[in-house]
């Protein structure tokens, strides 16, 4: 194991910024570390460990309470991974609805952009467009 690194190092490590690490900390995410006898947190590899998880957790898109649970799944190894399944399963249906909507928004966008005369501001269809208040899927 080696030795324990100050908070910054551990953001450097992980690429996770300090005050991100800090609320971790606050919400119960990532465990308080130990301190110096300075009063500095020091960290050891199972923080890097876990902070990396939680990173890679959240550009997957998985929100906090979701990550919470994956990490207590994660201390129970002999369980069935039903859960994580499920979690994973209701984390791909919020990307695909993403997409979708994401999808007609594109869509639109295409759409306006090309009933654009080019003329002046009066016959803007982009901005008649807006003006209608087109509806798109939330």
């Amino acid at each position: 194991m080696r030795v324990a690194i100050p908070i910054g190092a551990l953001a450097r490590e992980t690429g996770v910024k300090i005050p991100t690490i800090r609320y971790y900390e606050s919400i119960g995410l990532l465990p308080a570390p130990p301190r110096s006898d300075g009063n500095r947190r020091l960290y050891d590899s199972s923080a890097t460990d876990r902070l990396l998880f939680i990173r890679h957790a959240r550009q997957l898109g998985f929100e906090v309470d979701a990550i919470r649970e994956l990490l207590a799944l994660a201390e129970q190894p002999h369980r069935s991974c039903s859960k994580v399944d499920a979690l994973a399963r209701e984390q791909l249906d919020a990307v695909t609805s993403r997409i979708e909507r994401l999808t007609a928004l594109k869509s639109e966008l295409e759409s306006m952009i090309r009933s654009c005369a080019k003329g002046r501001i009066a016959q803007c269809r982009i901005l008649d467009a807006l003006s209608n208040h087109a509806h798109f899927p939330r």
